[in-house]
């Protein structure tokens, strides 16, 4: 069975994991990150204000507007932090080297979306990112990332998971000394997972792979890991879902009596139907391909992109 051991590296927003950095001087320790994915993750701690030297309890930051972009500024002191906060976005940007990173949200400079832009007194726009999470995401924009606002949403934490795991076997992978035979193998576990995010990338990486035992091996390796990421970035739906399971039913059919071959089909239609959670087809799938000793198919990252106690297919679609 593909395994998790590889642990993902991830930047986050210090707060969240209960660093007193708040503006207040508080916190804003997010349970999820806290107790169930810090298990199975390295953390690397960034906290932008404290780090250009603003301490706590602060004053509060916004964004306000100009001819030149987005400013940062402090609400009463009117203080531009608008260049320091960019110096260090840049600086941290250039060295991040992680799987995904969670950013606090609603704030100036590590909101991801719905940040406002203030011009006097009012409001004039609500689709802005924070200052430093907007360079941090230019620089790196096939990163997963998301703020711990979103990842309530099952599907959402679902998604950012699978992202972030996929991310770190690939890294692993990439920063040893890989052989060709190496990504073909990589790639064959990882097929049905592309397949269910994204059909024309899992034929592109396919080709990709075709080369690997001719194309020159850093151009290859950032083609076959940009590519990747990519893939993974697109939303897996009920739809490329069934797909797949209906793929991994097809390379076992043949070893299942009739009763057995009905049960999956019964529990993969109930899953199109939105009656049941995808771990239901995809449990009965990685019972019935291990009893029947069917490795390509329990081999296959789909069946376990995670950490099963993180229990994250356990949601009905909507």
């Amino acid at each position: 069975m593909m395994s998790a051991e590889v642990r993902p590296r991830l930047a986050v927003s210090s707060c969240l994991l209960g660093d007193p950095v708040r503006f207040n001087g508080g916190h804003s320790r997010d349970r999820f990150l806290t107790t169930e994915l810090s298990q199975y993750v390295d953390w690397l701690r960034i906290c932008p204000e404290m780090e250009i030297g603003l301490g706590t309890p602060r004053e509060t930051l916004r964004l306000e507007r100009s001819p030149d972009g987005p400013r940062l500024v402090t609400r009463r002191g009117r203080a531009d932090l608008t260049a320091p906060m960019r110096s260090l976005a840049t600086a941290r940007a250039a060295a991040l080297d992680v799987d995904g990173y969670v950013f606090k949200a609603k704030s100036p400079s590590c909101g991801i979306h719905g940040i406002p832009l203030y011009a006097g007194d009012g409001v004039v726009d609500r689709r802005n990112r924070g200052l430093f999470a907007g360079a941090v995401i230019d620089a790196h924009p096939s990163l997963a990332v998301e703020d711990e606002g979103r990842l309530r949403d099952a599907a959402l934490r679902e998604a950012f998971v699978e992202r972030i795991f996929a991310a770190a076997r690939l890294r692993s992978l990439l920063a040893g000394p890989w052989r060709p035979r190496d990504l073909v193998a990589f790639h064959a576990r990882h097929k049905m997972q592309v397949l269910a995010h994204a059909p024309e990338a899992y034929r592109a990486l396919g080709r990709l792979v075709a080369t690997a035992g001719t194309a020159p091996r850093e151009p290859l390796a950032r083609s076959y890991a940009r590519a990747f990421r990519a893939a993974l970035a697109r939303k897996a739906t009920v739809g490329r879902n069934v797909n797949v399971l209906y793929h991994c039913l097809g390379m076992i059919s043949e070893r299942l009596d009739r009763a057995r071959r009905a049960d999956l089909v019964e529990v993969i239609e109930s899953y199109q139907a939105h009656q049941v959670a995808l771990s239901v087809p995809v449990t009965l799938l990685r019972h019935h391909a291990r009893g029947e000793n069917a490795a390509y198919v329990y081999d296959q990252s789909y069946l376990t992109p995670y950490p099963d106690p993180l229990r994250l297919r356990n949601h009905v679609p909507s």
